[in-house]
């Protein structure tokens, strides 16, 4: 254990020492052109010179407007199916939508519901939906059946367009 906390201290050290070097390596960023130089720090291989210290190493700097993390279909076909109820909340970078009370057409009974889009893959383990009556939560044959079709109108959506 000793051991293995000295090597992450020599390589804390050294880090912080090539940080220090202000981001030139023996005239090497002179040599190379623009574009091989971006790719070689777009791809790690050399430190980004808009860092300021080996902390900005470790945070999370990335455009939010590019990692959504919720798959769309499911998204948009949970807005289909449960069009019924109305949307009292929805956060797509996170893949919650919260849905108020709604009868469903031809149902006597009202139901709310919030459904959790997990991943960006079209999996059945991306989808979760709490379904809740107002005598309580329904059975969870009432939930998969919500789910499978969820997964199926997504599925639908997906193939309509073309991205098989």
């Amino acid at each position: 254990m000793i051991g293995r906390f000295s090597k992450i201290l020599v390589i804390l050290l050294a880090l912080t020492a090539l940080t220090a070097c202000g981001g030139r390596f023996g005239g090497l960023n002179n040599e190379m052109s623009d574009e091989t130089r971006a790719q070689l720090i777009q791809g790690g291989a050399l430190p980004d010179p808009n860092r300021n210290t080996i902390w900005d190493l470790f945070s999370n700097n990335d455009d939010p407007n590019v990692t959504v993390e919720v798959n769309r279909y499911l998204w948009n076909a949970s807005l289909e199916i449960l069009d019924f109820m109305p949307i009292e909340a929805a956060d797509p970078f996170s893949g919650v939508i919260v849905f108020g009370y709604g009868t469903p057409p031809g149902g006597g009974t009202a139901y709310r519901a919030t459904v959790y889009v997990t991943d960006p893959a079209l999996d059945a383990r991306s989808l979760r939906v709490a379904l809740q009556s107002r005598g309580g939560p329904v059975s969870r044959e009432t939930q998969r059946a919500v789910e499978d079709a969820i997964l199926t109108r997504a599925r639908q959506i997906r193939i309509r367009e073309g991205d098989l």
